[in-house]
């Protein structure tokens, strides 16, 4: 249900993580909050007062079961036990179990496991190793609030990259401090340097997957060049704190940016894609 009342927009309904474009030409990011059956182009309502409200509902995002708990970001609990994409080694990839028979769902797994990878580098909240789908590039980037960001290596399938990333995180960490990503804008750094030095010190381990796995398996990628990433953000806190829904049900203030999945008010920050699945009713003045 929307309703647009003397400029106010009132939307009610499940959300899930903010839609993205990357901007051209030095322009932000532009975001839109999905509400149910419906968005609002969040870039048009900067420093206007917005007000977050947990209805209390929860519907899962594959059965749409009500639930009283969330699970893996929207998931209730037997879809959680069940499906592909909640199964453990989505957040370990190096453990994929797909080539053993046991994926929870060997055609999920076929689509969004068995495909082409990147591995990339990022600077977040300083340099950072990640992986991702080649089809979720720049998402993946924009979604952690990279402000610079360089494919490295391109990987037959999620457990290779998995196997390269565990290599890489030796030196380089792979998560982001979201806590100081939302401080402000990160130092800036060279990543083609970072990966000739990377590349140079792992090129025995990348090797060793190559002989195993094949010539193809992984690719160095040469010819493109660092994405610079620009966010919708009027003003930084000076000091982060957390809405939580769960232990209060609204979150208000005045809208002063978007950056990674996180709404940047006046009052404190919120992670969007944290609440996936969750009811809201969202007014903003």
């Amino acid at each position: 249900m929307s309703t647009a009342v003397n400029d106010t927009i009132e939307l009610t309904g499940t959300v899930s993580k903010m839609h993205t474009e990357l901007g051209e030409n030095g322009q932000p990011v532009s975001y839109r909050l999905p509400v149910g059956d419906e968005s609002v182009s969040l870039n048009d309502v900067l420093g206007r007062k917005m007000r977050l409200e947990h209805t209390g509902n929860i519907f899962c995002t594959h059965c749409n079961r009500k639930t009283k708990k969330s699970f893996s970001q929207g998931f209730c609990w037997p879809c959680f036990q069940k499906l592909a994409c909640c199964d453990s080694c989505i957040m370990s990839p190096e453990k994929c179990h797909y080539h053993n028979g046991t994926c929870r769902e060997p055609e999920w797994g076929e689509k969004f496991c068995m495909t082409g990878h990147v591995v990339y580098l990022a600077n977040s909240s300083g340099l950072k190793v990640g992986i991702t789908r080649a089809n979720q590039v720049p998402t993946r980037w924009i979604d952690q609030g990279a402000v610079q960001a360089l494919p490295i290596l391109r990987v037959a399938t999620r457990q290779l990259s998995g196997f390269v990333e565990d290599m890489l995180r030796q030196d380089v960490n792979d998560r982001t401090n979201w806590r100081a990503m939302l401080k402000g804008q990160a130092a800036e750094i060279d990543l083609e340097q970072e990966r000739e030095l990377l590349l140079d010190k792992y090129a025995d381990g990348i090797d060793s997957l190559l002989q195993e796995h094949g010539l193809q398996a992984v690719q160095p990628v040469s010819d493109v060049a660092p994405v610079n990433i620009h966010y919708p953000v009027t003003e930084y806190p000076t000091k982060v704190t957390s809405f939580n829904l769960d232990k209060n049900p609204v979150a208000e203030g005045v809208l002063m940016g978007i950056k990674g999945q996180y709404l940047i008010f006046d009052t404190g920050v919120i992670n969007i894609r944290k609440y996936t699945a969750y009811e809201l009713a969202v007014a903003i003045h």
